[in-house]
């Protein structure tokens, strides 16, 4: 096992300690919480998607400047770059400040949630597991079923590479380990890619993982926007969302008038107003149980 040190320079805002935080109650892929001594880095286990190995990451703040190193038996360059995309490090985000002053809502949010950077899945292959492995149960319910994967067929804490998921009987409710498998077969296949969503037009790359058997409209929107983490398309299926919208602008605006002045940062800005939405959710009804 070998070691890669990469530093890059972070165009516009950040802050590892916000994003952190934000990452530490994503559920899908949700990260334990780690110690005090710890506060100022953020470690990760994960798929190198550029050739399935299992890889480590440590990623820490110097200023403008992110740390990352990786630890693994594969392409760790390869690695690195994914942690930064996974981060959204690879954005430049020197014109986020801007869309705060074209929209007050939105620069509450940047306020509130000082240098959030949206943390997506580790790759759009996790992201499409994790929508076959979330179908018609609850999220704590999906989120045990991943950990119990991980455990069984998983290595070291990293989820199940697609040649172990297209082989194994999985012991899944329904039709999830038919679906998997069709996950796993479209990943061998290249059209999971990460670069290769992101290089698409936005409609047609959900309209491509659209068509992997199991996966509907909001799961591929979930593939593209929060696997791949690319930055400005419109969530078009979020109920959720489309509800912070009444709630934030009032209920004559719809999402496309008030989405105008987001480009080009309209996936940042989705994951903001949701975030601000489960915020004021535990301001009501008091802290949110732990996730697991």
């Amino acid at each position: 096992m070998t070691s890669y040190e990469r530093e890059l320079e972070v165009l516009g805002p950040w802050s590892l300690a916000t994003s952190r935080a934000f990452w530490e109650g994503f559920t899908p892929a949700a990260l334990p919480a780690q110690s005090a001594l710890d506060a100022d880095q953020l470690h990760t286990v994960f798929r190198v998607e550029a050739d399935w190995s299992r890889a480590e990451a440590t990623l820490s703040q110097h200023g403008s400047r992110a740390r990352i190193t990786v630890t693994g038996d594969g392409d760790l360059d390869a690695a690195a770059a994914q942690v930064g995309r996974l981060m959204s490090l690879d954005v430049d985000a020197r014109g986020w400040p801007d869309v705060a002053g074209r929209d007050p809502v939105i620069a509450d949010a940047q306020s509130r949630l000082p240098g959030l950077r949206p943390c997506g899945f580790h790759s759009p292959y996790e992201a499409a597991a994790w929508s076959v492995l979330s179908q018609r149960i609850r999220i704590v319910q999906a989120a045990r079923l991943r950990e119990d994967m991980i455990s069984r067929h998983g290595d070291a804490g990293a989820f199940p590479a697609p040649q172990m998921l297209r082989t194994q009987d999985l012991d899944l409710p329904g039709r999830k380990a038919e679906y998997l498998r069709a996950v796993a077969e479209t990943a061998l296949d290249g059209v999971l890619d990460t670069a290769v969503l992101r290089s698409a037009d936005p409609d047609q790359a959900v309209h491509a993982v659209q068509q992997i058997k199991g996966l509907g409209p909001f799961a591929a929107e979930l593939v593209v926007l929060r696997g791949a983490n690319t930055p400005d398309v419109l969530p078009r299926h979020e109920r959720r969302l489309k509800a912070e919208i009444t709630e934030r602008y009032g209920p004559d605006r719809s999402l496309d008038e008030v989405s105008a002045a987001w480009r080009p940062y309209r996936t940042w800005v989705a994951v903001h107003l949701r975030a601000l939405s489960g915020q004021r959710t535990q301001e009501i009804s008091g802290p949110a149980a732990p996730t697991g």
